[in-house]
């Protein structure tokens, strides 16, 4: 999955209008206009066809960034917490693990959301998914996973 569609697919699972999604990347240190904001909105072109004008492929850094904005407006700002510091590249993992926090989700809320959507997970696999990647039993989030989250957090919240 690409940025510009997990943007794209939480915008439309949450309701987040563009001003809100603005806001967002603001609390997140990352200042984007509504024009910037378009242009990552919009859908890549499949293989063989031609691109929608003004597409902008989302770097990493802005994806971290309105994550970190949509934990700040979800759940306020954190008083104890050090500097976040943007990482480089952003993986499934990192993204699913940012999404578990912005939305207050314990491990069955995780996983009522994936049956949403009609994928089965153990609980055992989920939690590999959050281990810390030098943990022998740490997994990779695919983008099935992700996918699958995300579908059923549309299914849950707008169903």
């Amino acid at each position: 999955m690409t940025n510009n569609d997990i943007l794209r697919r939480l915008r439309y699972a949450l309701t987040i209008s563009n001003d809100q999604m603005v806001e967002m990347f603001a609390k997140g240190n990352l200042t984007v206009d509504h024009a910037q904001l378009h242009s990552w909105l919009l859908k890549e072109a499949a293989e063989g066809e031609e691109q929608e004008a003004g597409f902008v492929a989302c770097p990493d850094a802005a994806l971290s960034q309105f994550l970190d904005g949509m934990i700040v407006v979800r759940r306020g700002v954190r008083e104890d917490a050090p500097p976040q510091q943007i990482p480089n590249r952003i993986n499934n993992n990192l993204i699913l693990r940012k999404l578990r926090i912005a939305l207050n989700f314990k491990e069955d809320d995780m996983l009522a959301t994936l049956k949403a959507a009609d994928f089965k997970l153990s609980k055992s696999e989920l939690s590999a998914l959050f281990r810390s990647k030098d943990h022998k039993h740490y997994q990779d989030c695919g983008d099935q996973i992700l996918r699958n989250f995300l579908l059923g957090l549309t299914a849950q919240l707008r169903g």
